[in-house]
């Protein structure tokens, strides 16, 4: 199955409401057209990629070496150059440029970025390990605990100890592509996805789910949510109104009988 992918930037989380009544959790993924800046085959490299770059930055930026390689593309300096392996060389150009159309709605992907950085911590909140008992006797509350039998005389490769924590690359798979806004350059991929707000996320085609795609969910738009919301007002007027008129009729003939009543009275008492 040929492969594909776009590079792009985490903005955050939202919320979008489908027409069936569900509430669907998105990540906001900002896409700026990708320019194919390096076509690589099996003959020149050994495989087949196509290297993508994202994010122009000013050219004072940029050394004179990336000056020239984005040259032979004609694009201007960019942050971020990554390859995209196993797609089909022959349907891309030097030059080229990738838009959020790249993708559709329904399509599920791999989404990679590198996770925030919780700097040094200790096994704990490391490891979900547990702490010891927290009365004042016990003298052991967060500490690590055994590091091992007395034999080796050393403490064996792999154990989990305090140390820095997270600041890694991360693949979250099996993700479904919720929209793609091409007027906004957005696309809404369902859950989330590594990374701090405005980190680089690198889009690809899921490997798991090859040619996996599911039924593009209808969206209720903020324009269709509004009329929604200004016919309901427009309803409850309506009632109001006509409650209002109902009761006010009611009123009327009341108001009338102690009129009448009380110039029955006065008459009553002139006689």
């Amino acid at each position: 199955m040929e492969r594909k992918g776009i590079l792009g930037r985490k903005l955050g989380m939202t919320q979008v409401f489908s027409k069936d009544g569900k509430l669907l959790p998105v990540t906001v993924v900002e896409v700026e057209p990708n320019v194919v800046t390096q076509v690589k085959t099996v003959d020149t490299d050994g495989y087949d990629a196509i290297q993508l770059g994202f994010d122009t930055k000013r050219e004072k930026l940029s050394n004179k070496a990336e000056k020239g390689h984005l040259a032979k593309a004609g694009a201007a300096p960019k942050r971020f150059l990554k390859e995209i392996r196993g797609v089909d060389v022959s349907k891309y150009s030097l030059g080229q440029e990738l838009t959020v159309e790249v993708f559709e709605a329904g399509e599920m992907v791999d989404v990679t970025g590198t996770s925030k950085g919780k700097g040094y911590q200790g096994v704990i909140k490391r490891y979900h390990q547990s702490r010891g008992p927290m009365g004042h006797g016990s003298q052991y509350h967060r500490g690590v605990g055994s590091l091992g039998t007395m034999r080796p005389m050393r403490v064996f490769k792999g154990k989990k100890l305090p140390g820095h924590m997270g600041q890694v690359t991360i693949t979250m798979q099996n993700l479904e592509v919720v929209a793609v806004i091409p007027e906004e350059n957005v696309i809404l991929i369902k859950g989330n996805v590594p990374g701090a707000k405005e980190s680089l996320v690198i889009i690809r085609s899921a490997i798991k789910k090859a040619g996996a795609k599911k039924d593009a969910t209808e969206l209720v738009s903020y324009e269709e949510a509004k009329e929604v919301v200004e016919e309901v007002a427009a309803e409850e007027t309506a009632e109001t109104e006509e409650v209002a008129e109902e009761t006010t009729s009611e009123e009327q003939p009341a108001e009338e009988k102690v009129e009448a009543e009380e110039e029955n009275n006065e008459a009553s008492q002139e006689a």
